[in-house]
């Protein structure tokens, strides 16, 4: 097999006994690299140093990466202007960092006979938040609730 020393210095091809003395002789372990290489390429590293500089940069890695998050505003057909743009405004701050948003229409009783005018309320979201969202799909109406889901436009 051939060996690779921990500096990175190319030891040869070695039989596994003389490797293995060889990485005794340093104090480290013998780990198997490129088990498809012909011949099998081994390193002689502390592998326990090996395993923790992995799961750091793993961590690194996790605590770098954003997740998106679905939040959800919910309106009925006879909201007030004052509680529309109250609502609006935290969907533009739920799209700015970076969340998409879920504007749901929530009908009670006879509204429901009129769903066009909660349609309209959420068209009329939309409108106001296209300069910071693009809806993913048509407003859908689901038993007593009609939803859209807005994404961010910079994603």
């Amino acid at each position: 097999m051939r060996v690779v020393a921990d500096d990175g210095e190319q030891l040869g091809v070695m039989p596994v006994e003389e490797a293995l003395s060889a990485a005794a002789e340093r104090g480290l372990d013998l780990v198997e690299v490129a088990a498809s290489a012909k011949p099998p390429v081994v390193k002689i590293m502390d592998y326990g140093k090996f395993k923790f500089e992995q799961q750091k940069a793993a961590r690194v890695a996790r605590k770098k990466q954003h997740t998106i998050h679905v939040k959800e505003v919910k309106m009925r057909p006879d909201i007030s202007s004052h509680d529309m743009e109250f609502k609006i405004r935290h969907a533009r701050n739920f799209l700015i960092e970076g969340n998409k948003v879920k504007l749901t229409m929530m009908f009670r009783g006879r509204q429901l006979a009129r769903p066009e005018l909660g349609a309209e309320i959420i068209e009329e979201s939309l409108g106001l938040l296209e300069d910071v969202g693009k809806a993913d799909s048509k407003p859908k109406l689901e038993g007593r609730n009609m939803s859209v889901i807005v994404a961010p436009k910079g994603k």
